[in-house]
């Protein structure tokens, strides 16, 4: 049987090495926060996830790979140089601190960059852009105790930006 390119399974199967490639970038971030008093990367001005998270490479992982998720479009980034002025697959949720473990740090792609409540669309329901790293597939969250887990695309987890925290899509 022939799986094509699109096919569900085929996508569940990315959704999973997208979960350990948010939680690579988790170690970096959880690094940083334990240097920073437990504050995660927080560039004032920021418009992308990358240049909020450039702080990260090389100090904290010289291994880019994890910024790039399997499932999108993203072209691979040079391992160890700066990823300010590339495209990344995740979004981040910049003014997290590590206290706040049920919230949410990184996604994949989002819809846009609104708080969103459980049932709201966060992912693609279509599979075109914008929110589309896994298609009509859904995508993954990371929290910040450092566990990842798949949501379809209307979000079964409340993702409320609260005072101080924006969210930066790639």
């Amino acid at each position: 049987m022939y799986w094509g390119g699109n096919s569900a399974t085929r996508q569940k199967s990315r959704q999973a090495v997208c979960r350990q490639n948010l939680q690579k970038v988790y170690l970096g971030i959880e690094i940083f926060g334990n240097e920073h008093q437990g504050k995660y990367p927080d560039k004032p001005g920021a418009r992308t996830a990358a240049e909020a998270l450039d702080v990260l490479v090389p100090r904290y992982t010289a291994d880019t790979s994890g910024f790039i998720c399997p499932g999108g479009k993203d072209g691979p980034l040079p391992g160890g140089e700066s990823i300010a002025k590339r495209k990344i697959s995740y979004a981040y949720y910049m003014g997290r601190s590590s206290g706040n473990s049920q919230d949410a740090l990184l996604t994949d792609r989002q819809v846009d960059t609104k708080s969103k409540v459980v049932n709201q669309q966060i992912f693609s329901i279509t599979g075109k852009p914008p929110g589309n790293n896994h298609k009509q597939y859904g995508g993954n969250i990371l929290f910040c105790d450092g566990h990842a887990e798949a949501s379809p695309p209307n979000s079964a987890f409340s993702l409320v930006l609260t005072q101080g925290v924006v969210l930066l899509n790639p």
